[in-house]
């Protein structure tokens, strides 16, 4: 059964991103020469011959994204229609099989009537849809001219599975929306979540229920992940788009959901004030990197009174040639503990203060007030904190420039590597507007430092 990928999208897009693809030789192409075998010429019509030589590219890209083997082209489809050989599901986007046989299979959106396939199939194959996101598919399969079946994708009282990946925060910033997806579409929904989230998404969502793996037993999978990409595996790119905005973007939910309520599980690990701080990331290019900068920024904090852990997970860390280290003046709460236990240290914080990181993202999800050091990106990437702070009278924003593609270069600084503006967007952020951003928080919530000073 061969496989032939098709997109919603203008297939003009893909090209020009596959070509630049090609020639930054940034993807692998399986087949020699990047060019699909006779065999699989032969196996549909002339007219989507044109189209072919994206196949192993968006193959390859799908594996490379979801990191799976061919196998995930080759499970047995889920759902019956009653005609030998065709089936369907929706557990990899549309995805339709269909029998040898003189057959022309139609599809588009329900909602707005787009068809984005409508050829004829006349060896057996398997269609899979490019698209990995909600859309409200509509397919008819048409054999010798005359309509055999048709279905429209509807997951009231289904079985849905919602495969989760990324980094930290992007599964908190999506999680909202997959419960207003289950209350949406009153289907009987799945989480397969990584094993280290496991316990606090069950705090947070505890009406939505996990597994550790997917067997594609379902009606329909969604993956909704963020990505930097102009190959829209997802709805949307997070360069452009609010990233508190994306699951809602690949799950077709256009509403801010509201937050979980988070219920603590242990009692402070003081009663002392303190303020919780993680000054690594991902990446140097979201590291705060003024000299000395979050020595002096501690150092107010301990004038105040307040106790500062540093609850990063290493306590040191290095990348770009560059190595981030826990500072002297704070006190050792690094270590890869759960981060049921981290949420618990949040709650109990009188604020945090770090970087656009995953534990910025935990702070928030808790109810934690966070001061963000971040001038790598536009203010309305992350979600909102008035306490965020960056120099925008500097290069800024970098990270939402759509000519920049971050996955495709090894410098840190996209704009000035090897200058002496490189990286100035976390350089030039002075420890004088994190103290003011501080005293405004302290003011805002009435907190009442222990040593008082402001």
């Amino acid at each position: 059964m061969k496989q032939y990928f098709f997109t919603a999208k203008n297939i003009e897009d893909f090209r020009q991103y596959c070509n630049e693809a090609l020639l930054n030789k940034k993807i692998f192409i399986a087949e020699k020469d990047g060019k699909p075998t006779k065999e699989f010429l032969d196996a549909i019509s002339d007219d989507l011959k044109g189209e072919l030589v994206e196949q192993e590219i968006f193959k390859s890209r799908l594996k490379k994204l979801f990191k799976m083997s061919d196998r995930i082209f080759e499970y047995k489809i889920f759902c019956e229609t009653g005609i030998k050989g065709l089936r369907f599901d929706f557990n990899f986007g549309l995805q339709i099989e269909v029998p040898k046989g003189n057959y022309r299979v139609r599809i588009g959106d329900a909602d707005t009537g787009e068809i984005f396939f409508d050829n004829r199939v006349t060896v057996g194959a398997r269609l899979i849809s490019l698209e990995q996101y909600f859309i409200r598919w509509h397919f008819e399969v048409f054999r010798d001219d005359k309509k055999t079946f048709e279905h429209t994708l509807n997951l009231d009282g289904q079985k849905v599975n919602i495969m989760m990946g990324g980094g930290m925060g992007d599964m908190l910033s999506i999680l909202p929306f997959v419960r207003e997806f289950k209350r949406r579409h009153n289907c009987k929904l799945t989480v397969i979540m990584p094993e280290y989230m496991r316990e606090l998404t069950l705090n947070l969502y505890p009406e939505l229920p996990q597994a550790k793996k997917s067997y594609f037993n379902v009606y329909a999978t969604y993956y909704p992940m963020t990505s930097i990409s102009s190959l829209g595996l997802g709805a949307c790119d997070t360069r452009n788009t609010p990233i508190e905005r994306v699951g809602g973007a690949n799950l077709g939910l256009k509403n801010l959901p509201p937050k979980p309520t988070f219920k603590p599980t242990a009692p402070p690990v003081t009663r002392d004030p303190y303020v919780c701080i993680a000054v690594q990331a991902s990446g140097t290019i979201k590291s705060w990197l003024y000299p000395d900068g979050w020595d002096i920024v501690i150092d107010y904090l301990k004038s105040l009174g307040y106790r500062v852990f540093c609850i990063d997970k290493d306590t040191e860390q290095t990348n770009y040639g560059m190595t981030i280290k826990m500072p002297e003046g704070a006190e050792d709460f690094t270590g890869d503990l759960p981060l049921l236990e981290r949420a618990n240290m949040l709650y109990h914080a009188e604020f945090f203060i770090g970087l656009s990181s995953g534990l910025a993202w935990l702070a928030n999800i808790v109810n934690c007030p966070v001061v963000m050091i971040c001038g790598f990106s536009k203010s309305w990437h992350e979600f909102y904190t008035p306490y965020r702070v960056a120099n925008r009278l500097v290069c800024n924003g970098c990270l939402n420039d759509l000519r920049v593609h971050f996955l495709h270069t090894e410098d840190a600084c996209s704009y000035h590597a090897g200058t002496p503006r490189e990286l100035e967007c976390q350089k030039k952020i002075h420890p004088r507007q994190v103290i003011n951003a501080i005293n405004r928080l302290i003011a805002d919530k009435h907190l009442t430092p222990p040593l008082g000073g402001i």
